[in-house]
């Protein structure tokens, strides 16, 4: 790779001040810095705390989302050719299955491979339109503002396509992330600015902008005219007992059930909650808080019970492993620029997101999910939050040493 080393450091000099392409030096300082480590060292003593920096920091949740993303393309793919195998129909409708019929792949759902392929050509073009948009839109503000290319859109460029559902149409994709980018984090400063989740709000802006192509039926399965309700949908509509006679839990925990890209498999968020805990990249208190609070107030419904709700039969571990609760409680609760980032406040922000997730999804059974809705109200309490645990410290502090 010296060649490519030695090439950049050939045109370094049109990029810096004064050079002919000064404007764009955040495009060149961002090939750079994500191929190579940056060279430069501090002339005096530096301080620094730990080895983890903001590119390591976005490589490790790259990491904890991998087995996110291979459940993403198998159980998608697994969804659209077992719908197909009881459909009777040996060929897919659908422009991005259509690709596997050049490949002769064929639609088994017995087949890994087959599953794997059929699901990847749903998730890499919905990948390649958030990584191309939003990084559009990311090189724009940069050069205008001057500043460099932050590696945190790695990360948000990622988690959007993981978070929808396979049938959305690419163009309302494109328009989602540029939502997310431009009006979620950029207009407030950009990457360590932003008090929002851009990746959520890119949801959030789809989900009430086009409801019709980010929930209902007919969006969770690639196999046009085919309408097939998530679990939580199921269970808005016929409680525990339709739930339990729809699917498993150990499927609903493996993640083998309709749902968006990547959210469908808790033994995977799983997974990526153990990388980022162990390398210190999310808080582990968030994380548990989450979980608690949904566990407690879902446990509490469940025990009062309601005639005419039929969300309150629903019990808690069937909540921990439905929708996109681990996803979210794991990679989206834990932002640690939108989060809380006080230890005490942490809590509180978990305990506040788990609670009105089962709220939206057992008090308004219309909208069954409610993930998205409890992160973004949590984003907006975060700071309150993280303000009175801090004038709190103060106080105590003060009244120790009077």
């Amino acid at each position: 790779m010296k060649f490519l080393r030695d090439f950049f450091d050939r045109h370094e000099h049109h990029f810096l001040r004064n050079g002919k392409l000064e404007k764009f030096y955040p495009v060149y300082e961002m090939f750079d810095t994500f191929l190579y480590t940056p060279g430069q060292v501090t002339k005096t003593a530096s301080h620094v705390r730990d080895g983890m920096d903001l590119k390591r920091m976005m490589s490790m949740v790259i990491v904890g989302l991998l087995p996110c993303i291979l459940m993403a393309m198998y159980n998608t793919g697994l969804q659209a050719n077992m719908t197909m195998s009881s459909m009777g129909l040996s060929s897919a409708t659908t422009w991005q299955a259509g690709l596997l019929d050049i490949l002769d792949v064929g639609y088994s759902p017995d087949s890994i491979f087959s599953n794997i392929i059929h699901g990847a050509v749903y998730f890499f073009p919905l990948l390649i339109i958030s990584y191309t948009v939003g990084g559009i839109w990311e090189t724009i503000f940069s050069v205008v503002r001057g500043h460099e290319i932050n590696e945190g859109f790695l990360v948000t460029g990622m988690l959007y396509p993981l978070i929808l559902p396979p049938m959305i149409p690419l163009w309302q994709a494109a328009l989602g992330i540029s939502f997310g980018v431009v009006i979620g984090k950029e207009i407030f400063g950009g990457v360590g600015k932003n008090f929002l989740n851009p990746a959520l709000t890119a949801r959030a802006f789809l989900f009430f902008a086009y409801p019709g192509q980010i929930s209902g039926d007919a969006v969770w399965t690639g196999v046009d005219g085919f309408s097939g309700a998530t679990p939580l949908s199921t269970a808005a509509v016929g409680g525990i007992e339709a739930l339990e006679k729809s699917v498993s839990w150990f499927d609903a925990f493996v993640g083998v059930i309709p749902g968006s890209l990547g959210e469908t498999s808790a033994l995977a968020c799983l997974f990526g909650a153990l990388v980022l805990i162990i390398t210190g990249v999310a808080s582990w208190r968030i994380i548990l808080s989450v979980i608690l609070g949904a566990v407690f107030l879902s446990g509490l419904f469940n025990f009062i019970g309601s005639d005419t709700n039929y969300m309150f039969s629903i019990t808690p571990m069937w909540h921990l492993v439905l929708g996109g609760l681990a996803f979210g409680a794991v990679f989206m609760a834990t932002d640690p620029v939108s989060g809380s980032m006080t230890a005490t406040g942490q809590w509180i922000y978990g305990l506040l997101i788990g609670t009105m997730v089962i709220l939206v999804r057992v008090v308004n059974p219309a909208f069954p999910e409610g993930m998205m809705l409890a992160i973004l109200f949590g984003n907006l309490c975060a700071p309150v939050i993280d303000y009175y645990v801090v004038k709190a410290n103060i106080n105590r502090r003060r009244k120790r040493n009077v």
